[in-house]
Formats: structure tokens, C-alpha cells, sequence
């Protein structure tokens, strides 16, 4: 799914993690390296680059918490995913906050270095979580296939009974745009047989299907491929095996309507 803090389809979350990811390894080595050599040096150079840590952890935390909220499928096991990899690095900036702060209490440095010791490998942990989010998941993944059309979204405010959604000549034959109506996340696409509309839920893990392949009113869920016919929901090939709910679509005066 195309991430909501992006700049020119690049999401920046994955672009601001790399410093906080980075700085707070070289605070671990550079305490490690102060024990080792005992010097203090490497604990004060330590000590600078675990305050920028914490800032960039916490400027990338802002676009983390807009694909947290806006591009992961609710009701997905990305959201579990998603949920962990946060608190996980809630906990790391948490730990080298902690540290920060002992040292500056003149505690042992061997403790803060074990703390911090402690905090990477929970980074490292936090990372395959993101990666995994990323790879498998395609989360601030646009995988736009030949002739899908741009990334197309729209929000609707107190939607009842039949919603405006599009204009006849929006989206062409294999291409979907995704509906935010009362809560619910609802896909409008084009067939070769007209408009089709449902969830934007895959039935085995909660992938989003507007992230997928459509082709021949077929429409493939992108996380583990799994095939629903758009027109009645039914599953076409698996893994999953609950149809998905589908919905009503009209056209009057040029206008596409989806009916709740």
C-alpha cells in the first residue's frame, strides 16, 4: 500500500530510520569501546550520539505513526506486526533514554553499557519486524502493474445509501481506487463488464486487495496471492477460503455510486 507520509511515492519513514538505527549502534560500540580502552572519550562521544539517537528516533517516529495509522490494513496481521515493531522501539528509545540519564548520574558504565547492549538487540528485533512490513507486507510498497493508473484514494464523510465515488470516465478497465466510507475501507474497480465494488479486506490475512492485481474481474490479493471473482466475492484460489462482501454499483449522469 502507497504510504501516506511519502514525497514523490517514497515513503520517509524507512528514509529516517537508518539514523536512529545507526546512532544508537555506534553509542553501544562507542561505550563498549570506553570500557575496553578505558577512556572517556568514547563514553562522551558516546553520550552525543545517543542524544542524537533519541532525536531521530523521534523525527521518524512521526511518519511511523502515519502509516501506522493510515496505511497498514486494520484487522491484518501487518497491524499485529506493525503494533509490535512500535512498542519495540518505544522500548529501545525508552532504554537509551534511561542510560542517558544514568550517565549523567555518574552510575556504572559497565550497567549503561549493558542496557544499551540490551536496547540493540531489541533494535535489531525491531528491524525484522520493519523489513518484514516492507518485504512481505508491501507496506509503503506502491506495486502499480502495467496500465493500473496512478494511486487513486478518496474519503467520504458520513456516508448513507448510495455515495458519489467516481465519474464514469475515472478509472479504466483494470484499474481501482480505494474508498474510505464510515469506516470501512471499499474498493471501486472497472472490469471489462463495468464497475465493481468490495472490501478492501482479503479474507486469509487481511491484505489489502486495492494494493493488488486485477485482471478479467479477478482481482489478486497481494501478500499470499490469493484470487476473488470482484463481482460476487467468491474466491477463485487460495490460500483463502471466506469470500469477500461486495456492494451494489450505479451510474447516473456520469457519475459512479456505491451503495452502503
Amino acid at each position: 500500500m502507497k504510504s501516506r507520509a511519502q514525497i514523490k511515492s517514497h515513503p520517509i519513514h524507512p528514509i529516517l530510520v537508518s539514523f536512529p538505527i545507526g546512532l544508537f549502534i555506534s553509542t553501544f560500540l562507542f561505550n563498549l569501546l570506553g570500557l575496553l580502552f578505558d577512556s572517556s572519550n568514547f563514553h562522551q562521544t558516546a553520550g552525543y550520539l545517543a542524544v542524537a539517537g533519541i532525536g531521530f528516533a523521534l523525527l521518524a517516529a512521526i511518519p511511523g505513526i502515519i502509516d501506522y495509522i493510515y496505511t497498514v490494513p486494520p484487522k491484518s496481521s501487518a497491524k499485529k506486526r506493525a503494533t509490535k515493531h512500535g512498542l519495540t522501539n518505544v522500548m529501545v528509545v525508552a532504554i537509551f533514554s534511561i542510560a542517558l540519564l544514568l550517565a549523567a548520574e555518574d552510575v556504572s558504565l559497565l550497567i549503561i553499557t549493558a542496557l544499551q547492549g540490551i536496547a540493540v538487540v531489541m533494535l535489531s528485533f525491531a528491524g525484522w519486524m520493519g523489513g518484514t512490513l516492507v518485504y512481505r507486507n508491501q507496506i509503503g510498497v506502491d506495486p502499480r502493474y502495467a496500465d493500473a493508473g496512478k494511486w487513486k484514494e478518496l474519503y467520504v464523510e458520513n456516508a448513507q445509501g448510495d455515495i458519489e465515488v467516481a465519474s464514469s470516465d475515472e478509472l479504466g478497465v483494470n484499474q481501482m481506487k480505494l474508498i474510505h466510507a464510515n469506516g470501512k475501507r471499499i474498493v471501486l474497480c472497472k472490469t471489462e463488464k463495468g464497475f465493481a465494488a468490495f472490501d478492501d479486506r482479503c479474507t486469509h490475512k487481511g491484505g489489502s486487495l486495492a494494493g493488488g492485481a486485477l485482471i478479467c474481474g479477478t482481482v489478486q490479493c497481494p501478500w499470499h496471492g490469493s484470487h476473488f471473482d470482484v463481482t460476487n466475492g467468491n474466491v477463485k484460489a487460495g490460500p483463502a477460503k471466506e469470500k469477500i462482501n461486495t456492494y451494489r454499483v450505479s451510474e447516473m449522469n456520469s457519475k459512479v455510486y456505491i451503495s452502503l
